[in-house]
């Protein structure tokens, strides 16, 4: 039984909280008992709580959106920067978008999934390079990035869009595509990329039922949450969201191993067979 900050948490309550976070989110937290009581206690001390066991019992039989969210806001990382990992957004303008552009002559549709996009600067990213990849001619392509995350808070933080930038952001990028709050270091991202980007919440333990299949659906840093067995039935989930030939990236911490349903093209990047 551990006593952090006053708040009491059992061996059964925690098996109970990991059991539950696993079955409804897919996300593994038997090894992160002290992240748990950690990141949990002063918020559920502001509720009154001493114990983990009353909650809990509230949590599960309430359902309450609110408290939801604030376990998942708690003990999930939301980190994330623009341009991360950033050889996937050149070998996406670079290799794919060229492939996808010959594929979608006659709809001028793309269909690009960020899942688990968390504060948006990887949609905002994706969509930066798809319109300095169709310049002139972006207006007539429909190259909106659908992003989704499970988390409330970090899908408010995308949407608003302010952010404070890297200090290795291209200088041309934030003359086209960001505008500086006044007597700030804040940069809002220009109204022409938040256009292009498309928020929702979503959890990926649920069926992928959108109405088109992707041609590319970035899932990075997301899977390092989940077991073996979660992270293979997502894979699956995903396999059969994408086009044809269709493609997957993952972070470089990651790794799909030897995946019947994908082959490697590039470090962390794969096609659907």
């Amino acid at each position: 039984m551990d006593f952090f900050n006053d708040l009491t948490v059992s061996d059964a309550d925690f098996q109970r909280l990991v059991d539950f976070i696993q079955k409804n989110y897919g996300i593994d937290l038997s090894k992160k008992r002290a992240l748990i009581t950690g990141r949990l206690s002063h918020a559920l001390k502001q509720k009154g709580y001493t114990k983990l066991d009353p909650f809990l019992d509230h949590l599960f039989t309430t359902r309450d959106p609110a408290d939801l969210e604030l376990v998942l806001n708690k003990l999930t990382t939301n980190y994330t920067y623009f341009l991360r990992e950033k050889d996937h957004f050149t070998f996406f303008q670079s290799h794919i978008l060229p492939e996808l552009v010959k594929k979608h002559q006659k709809d001028h549709t793309l269909s690009i999934w960020s899942a688990g996009c968390s504060s948006g600067e990887e949609p905002y990213t994706l969509s930066i390079y798809l319109k300095d990849f169709f310049g002139s001619q972006a207006s007539l392509w429909d190259t909106r990035v659908l992003a989704t995350d499970i988390s409330q808070q970090a899908l408010a933080k995308a949407q608003a869009g302010v952010y404070q930038l890297p200090a290795d952001m291209p200088q041309q990028w934030l003359k086209q595509y960001f505008v500086k709050q006044v007597d700030s270091t804040l940069y809002t991202v220009a109204p022409v990329i938040r256009k292009n980007v498309i928020f929702r919440s979503f959890n990926l333990m649920d069926p992928i039922k959108f109405k088109l299949k992707f041609d590319v659906i970035f899932c990075r840093n997301v899977m390092i949450y989940f077991n073996q067995e979660t992270r293979d039935a997502l894979v699956s989930r995903f396999c059969n969201a994408l086009n044809p030939n269709g493609y997957l990236f993952i972070s470089h911490s990651e790794s799909l191993g030897h995946n019947p349903l994908f082959r490697l093209v590039a470090p962390s990047v794969y096609q659907k067979k």
